[in-house]
């Protein structure tokens, strides 16, 4: 039976037909803005209707709090809180229901500011200069009540959007709060985290999630989603230097940044007022020469350099690139030194007067010198812990090219300043040497706010001179970005694009056995004959070249293209082991001498004479009749043939799936949502009658002359609230379409470490030696607790399948114990620290 998928655009008509109050508050800010005057431009009414510490509590106006939920401050703000009330609001309304978003938007709102104000009143009785400097703030936000109701609804969103939505919206309260540090940002931040506390509140009463045990627990997440969770905070801290430059404030440490590239920089009469006479140089004269020198669009340009190359790190790490890594590594590093420069100069703009529109204690200044470490250091840290996720590089040769331009680029226009700056040396000020225009070619390239202002900037008179002063440093980083993305664009396999479409050529003509389509996966490396009628793919682990499936060939070139193989692997160094295959290629290795011993059981459907009937299948005929009856329907897609709310929901399944586990994700044999992506895997999901997808299989392809005669199952995800019996009705649904299809067969795949049923026969002179067998049983012991390989193999036996054993074949039997670490690296090869002691105390646990 088949259905259809829910498109993007019915999601959102959906969506919009369900968020009555979300409209109806859009109206009323419109409505509140129109009749106060605020979206016409009248500042009055902010006092009448604002909150903050000297209005609401010196003035008496204890409405203010309600009030300001309501009523936007200007004409933009109105655009935006009327535009967050229909989407953000909407998304609240949508996931908790009207009446709860209704009390989240108000509760939270109120809380967020009573709460805020209350702090900064305790903060001015204490002479803390920021509650000080804000006590005369007044301030309109609905913002506050909308996050702190999406904040609320993160508490009952699916595991994915939960984690996303509060590390994202979390991360970009706190930017502003440490860039902008307006009242508003400090309210919004309490009434979101009100929002999650009311939220987890909520949804424990409600019980109505069986993962509602992670509220407050760190989930695991798959690479994916670590790389678009940490690109995403990357991404918000980038927006930090823009918010405090925009701004132009002085309330938080984080904004000092900002003074050297604000527009008041230095002018001609400051230099001659602070430089006449002084002899030597004064503080003062190369205060005002420094901010003098970061004057001009050049300079603007270059300020903004650390946002452009942090987005630029996001995009790379959003991607997996080890290369997006180190960008971001640097730049935090980068602007981790650079603060106390930044401070040098706010000192003496603190002494003088300049720029600080308030008093402000010298003691607390240090405070927050070392506070204003506090995002740069934390993005380090979390990078380093999340080292292991970015593990993508651009292959050697594209490297080499990048840094080629770099170089040339950097030597280019350091040559082309320095030539033009000597050429008219005495038209240079303050006056200069040959040697400190030497000096001064480096601050070219570096943003004005990264330099201490602590020396003389050579200070250019003539236009060509001027010209390469102002923008040598922007074009060098422009060819840096527009270099980058080329590098973030070249392939991460170490496989050309030619040598993958060679195999995949070779895979659709000779078949290369039902587990052949594994061998395209990232990681795998094909190797082809020297006449390229052969071929396998393998990857190097440990010294070891871990050959996955069997050969791709004609069946009479087999024996030829293993001995050619183990040439090359001779020639390379490698220890070459066979893994996966099929008891056909046996023989090949009992001529070698080699030792060999099953390593897994595959289920495999023959279609021919395919039928439900009959007693032994009523389990799998009910789960399929019941989800007919509930109105659930089949969907034979592809990746890229779902629209973007269906990939996303799969996202979802998949991550809800690997928290519930809490074990990392394995690979080389078992595909996950990557090999997803591929034009030849075909999806099969299970879509309930509201549109929404339950269950979701992939099927690889089995070739032979270009014909797909079987499928393959790999990828398998429930969502968590769907019913049991959805994967039985997708395996048979898929049977009987495969059957109708004129398919020979379908493999439900291999089971590691199954042993076939008892009452099932051997394979003649197969079985293992007693040792490595007792070796077999004990390590299946040991994963079940963890993996459930024998529960999975168990499941797959509903389906009566006929059973063919998997080999690994290796040359030596005293190398199994490195064959074994080899094969662990190669499933597991970026297990961090933490699931490596949750996997260590789940294989310790006894049942």
């Amino acid at each position: 039976m088949s259905g259809q998928v829910r498109t993007s655009q019915d999601r959102i008509r959906s969506f919009l037909q369900r968020i009555p109050f979300s409209f109806a508050l859009a109206a009323i800010l419109l409505a509140a803005a129109a009749f106060s005057g605020t979206l016409f431009g009248s500042a009055n009414p902010a006092q009448l209707w604002g909150q903050g510490v000297d209005n609401t509590f010196l003035a008496g106006r204890w409405w203010t709090p309600f009030t300001a939920l309501l009523i936007p401050q200007d004409a933009t703000a109105t655009l935006v809180s009327a535009g967050g009330a229909v989407l953000l609001l909407g998304v609240a309304e949508r996931v908790l229901g009207t009446k709860k978003a209704t009390i989240a938007f108000l509760a939270t709102g109120l809380a967020g500011g009573v709460l805020g104000v209350l702090m900064q009143w305790v903060g001015t009785l204490t002479w803390e200069w920021w509650s000080t400097s804000a006590s005369g703030n007044v301030t309109l936000d609905p913002v506050t009540g909308i996050f702190g109701a999406l904040a609320t609804a993160s508490g009952s969103m699916g595991l994915l959007w939960r984690r996303r939505t509060r590390v994202v919206l979390v991360s970009f309260v706190l930017i502003f709060v440490l860039y902008s540090g307006d009242p508003e940002d400090f309210y919004r931040l309490l009434a979101v985290l009100v929002g999650i506390g009311l939220g987890i509140i909520w949804h424990r009463r409600n019980g109505a999630s069986k993962h509602a045990k992670y509220a407050l627990t760190f989930a695991s997440s798959s690479h994916r989603e670590t790389r678009t969770l940490v690109a995403a905070v990357v991404l918000v801290t980038a927006i930090g230097p823009l918010v405090a430059f925009l701004g132009s404030t002085d309330l938080t440490p984080f904004a000092f940044g900002s003074y050297l590239v604000m527009n008041d920089a230095g002018t001609s009469t400051s230099v001659a007022a602070a430089c006449h006479g002084a002899s030597p140089i004064s503080r003062a004269c190369i205060h005002q020469l420094a901010r003098l020198g970061s004057h001009g669009p050049g300079m603007m340009a270059l300020a903004f350099v650390p946002v452009v190359l942090l987005a630029l790190a996001a995009w790379g790490l959003y991607r997996g690139r080890r290369f997006g890594w180190w960008l971001a590594v640097c730049a935090n590093a980068a602007i981790l030194f650079a603060w106390p420069g930044s401070f040098g100069v706010t000192r003496l703009m603190t002494q003088s007067g300049t720029g600080i529109h308030r008093p402000f204690n010298g003691q607390e200044l240090n405070i927050w010198i070392i506070s204003a470490a506090l995002v740069p250091v934390g993005s380090l840290v979390m990078l380093w812990i999340k080292r292991k996720d970015f593990g993508i590089r651009a292959p050697r040769q594209a490297l080499q090219h990048f840094w080629v331009i770099i170089g040339g680029a950097f030597l280019t226009l350091s040559i082309a300043y320095t030539l033009s700056a000597l050429l008219v040396l005495k038209s240079l000020a303050p006056h200069v040497t040959a040697a400190r225009v030497l000096l001064d070619v480096p601050h070219r390239f570096i943003p004005p706010h990264f330099l201490s202002g602590l020396v003389p900037l050579v200070l250019p008179r003539h236009s060509p001179v001027s010209w390469a002063y102002q923008w040598a440093g922007p074009v060098f980083w422009t060819i840096f970005v527009v270099a980058s993305l080329w590098l973030l664009s070249r392939s991460s396999r170490t496989v050309s694009t030619h040598d993958g479409a060679r195999f995949r050529e070779l895979l659709r003509r000779h078949g290369g056995g039902s587990l052949g389509h594994m061998a395209t996966w990232e990681g795998n490396t094909p190797w082809f004959t020297h006449d390229g009628e052969g071929a396998l793919a393998y990857r190097v682990v440990n010294g070891h070249a871990l050959v996955l499936g069997e050969p791709v060939c004609s069946p009479v070139r087999v024996e030829s293209t293993v001995q050619e193989f183990l040439l090359y692997c001779d020639a390379q160094n490698f220890s070459p082991v066979f893994y996966s295959f099929h008891n056909s290629l046996l023989p090949v290795f009992g001529k070698l001498g080699w030792r060999h011993l099953p390593v897994g059981e595959e289920s495999i459907i023959k279609l021919t004479g395919f039928s439900l009937k009959g007693k032994a299948w009523q389990s799998v005929r009910t789960s399929l009749n019941k989800a007919i009856r509930d109105g659930r329907t089949t969907v034979w897609t592809s990746w890229h043939e779902l629209p973007l709310a269906a990939t996303s929901e799969i996202e979802a399944i998949s991550e809800a799936w690997l928290a519930e586990n809490k074990l990392p994700e394995m690979g080389f044999t078992l595909g996950g949502i990557e090999e997803l992506n591929d034009p030849e895997v075909r999806l099969m999901l299970a879509v309930a009658e509201d549109g929404h997808i339950e269950a979701v299989t992939s099927w690889m392809p089995v070739y032979e002359h270009g014909q797909a005669v079987g499928w393959t199952l790999d990828f398998m995800r429930r969502a968590p609230e769907s019913e049991n019996g959805v994967m039985e009705f997708l395996i048979a649904s898929a049977a009987l379409q495969f059957q109708r299809d004129g398919v020979r067969f379908l493999s439900l795949s291999g089971a590691p470490l199954a042993t076939k049923p008892a009452d099932v026969a051997p394979e003649a002179d197969q079985a293992p030696s007693t040792d490595i067998a007792a070796f077999q049983a004990w390590l299946s012991r040991t994963l079940e607790p963890a993996y459930g390989f024998g529960s999975l193999f168990r499941f797959k036996a509903k389906f009566h399948p006929e059973y063919s054993t998997l080999y690994m074949a290796f040359p030596d039997l005293a190398a199994l114990p490195t064959i074994g670490m080899a094969l662990a690296r190669a499933y597991l090869p970026d297990v961090s620290t933490r699931e490596g002691v949750v996997l260590a105390r789940t294989l310790g646990r006894k049942d």
